[in-house]
């Protein structure tokens, strides 16, 4: 009879009573409370997303999914929603999460409320500096995100060269994101040095997530990470206050081939803006966004969460340790 696949671990993920070192990334609009669910009950630690549409209707929605879980789930917020909505701080600490993070904010002024509230804290950082302003505000675990990310982010440094800034910048616990998509990838940053996985578009065609079925679709079609873009037109057509240092990494489409290095004529064509409002609410992905990274080309099929996490944990413990015995 052959043995339960083997699966990794790591002395972060055994302080924080993980099966696995894997986290699923705050994707908004796709991270939902089912998703974040499957990924807790797969032995890592799912998390809620609240992107740039979050909002305190939003995050009680998608709360109830987690009511099970006992706590072992986490919540990511955007930190210039925040100031918009602060209520939305308000209810997720009021959950209980076991984690909060809060991206794309000015400072991390936000971590000792929630340090204060028992829960720990998680940032995302692209450079080495980032990374120690992180560890000096008190944050429990810091996100290396690389530019192969798919979503905002800063495209400073790809994954592994940061990586390894970042574990010698700090001696909190840091995960690697960007690009993992694989048994290899993910083998490849654990024995790296990386505490865990950081995992987003590799999970955003699951079928627990919230994203549109045309969007799996399209995410199942694309070959490599040659079909993503970095660009920010998507967020000057739909007027979002993303800063200019967090471009988006998305699916390459008709829009932004026409759009991409033409920002300037964007921001005075209410046409062209108007089509990506239009093309969003009737799921024209020829113009609308679909964020992806560069390890995509790893989907082509619809999987649920745990088939996901569990062939990439088992896969990425056979090539770090070696195949297990029959």
């Amino acid at each position: 009879m052959s043995s339960l696949p083997e699966q990794p671990s790591t002395p972060w993920s055994k302080a924080w009573g993980l099966r696995v070192p894997v986290v699923n990334a705050p994707m908004g609009g796709v991270a939902g409370g089912r998703l974040a669910a499957a990924v807790t009950a797969a032995g890592g630690l799912g998390l809620i997303g609240m992107g740039s549409a979050g909002s305190v209707a939003a995050l009680r929605r998608e709360l109830p999914f987690t009511d099970s879980l006992g706590g072992k789930f986490g919540i990511g917020l955007v930190g210039w929603v925040l100031e918009a909505e602060p209520e939305l701080l308000d209810v997720a600490i009021e959950a209980g999460p076991a984690l909060i993070t809060v991206g794309f904010a000015d400072d991390c002024a936000w971590v000792d409320r929630i340090a204060s509230a028992g829960i720990r804290t998680a940032a995302q950082v692209y450079n080495a500096d980032d990374a120690r302003r992180a560890e000096d505000a008190g944050i429990d675990v810091v996100v290396a995100r690389g530019s192969e990310g798919g979503g905002h982010g800063a495209p400073e440094m790809t994954t592994l060269p940061l990586l390894d800034a970042v574990l010698k910048a700090v001696s909190v616990p840091v995960l690697a994101a960007g690009g993992i998509g694989s048994p290899a990838s993910l083998a490849a940053v654990l024995a790296t040095g990386a505490s865990g996985a950081w995992l987003g578009t590799r999970l955003a065609a699951c079928s627990e997530s919230l994203l549109h079925d045309a969007g799996r679709r399209a995410m199942i079609a694309a070959d490599d990470g040659g079909d993503t873009v970095l660009t920010s037109v998507f967020d000057i057509a739909m007027e979002l206050p993303w800063p200019t240092r967090f471009p988006a990494r998305v699916l390459r489409n008709e829009f932004t081939d026409r759009w991409a290095g033409d920002e300037d004529a964007l921001r005075t064509d209410g046409e062209a803006r108007g089509s990506v409002r239009a093309a969003a609410e009737s799921v024209d992905l020829r113009i609308a966004p679909i964020d992806a990274g560069q390890g995509v080309g790893m989907i082509t099929t619809v999987e649920s969460a745990r088939d996901v996490v569990t062939d990439m944990c088992s896969g990425a413990a056979e090539l770090l340790t070696g195949p297990s015995p029959t």
